[in-house]
């Protein structure tokens, strides 16, 4: 079928052989994005499709991370609740898991069970 034209192959493969299956899709946007996109993509001498994929990719890599202001939010709560945790030596707190859990085996705290 493709003899004396190996050339098409090649060509289609070398295309088609960037290791990104392309889909079209259709998105509504406004005038104001779409002036954006174009600028974008003029300026960096790019495909506006290249520049919605960067764009994407850089916007998906941010999910799932905190923005500065819940970062900050964050820090701020863990600075007030800090200072209210009780200071007690090591050897308190081991000595009061030790009696727990010395209880538990003895099947509870002192009460009896009906």
């Amino acid at each position: 079928m493709w003899r004396g034209r190996p050339w098409v192959l090649t060509q289609v493969v070398w295309y088609y052989g960037n290791d990104m299956a392309l889909q079209k899709v259709t998105f509504s946007l406004d005038t104001e994005t779409v002036a954006r996109l174009r600028r974008a993509a003029e300026r960096l001498g790019l495909p506006q499709s290249q520049v919605v994929r960067e764009a994407v990719a850089e916007f998906a890599a941010g999910v799932g991370r905190l923005s500065e202001a819940e970062r900050t939010n964050l820090l701020r709560t863990f600075d007030r609740l800090v200072p209210g945790i009780p200071e007690r030596p090591a050897a308190a707190v081991d000595a009061e898991l030790s009696a727990l859990r010395a209880a538990r085996r003895r099947g509870g705290r002192g009460w009896s069970r009906p």
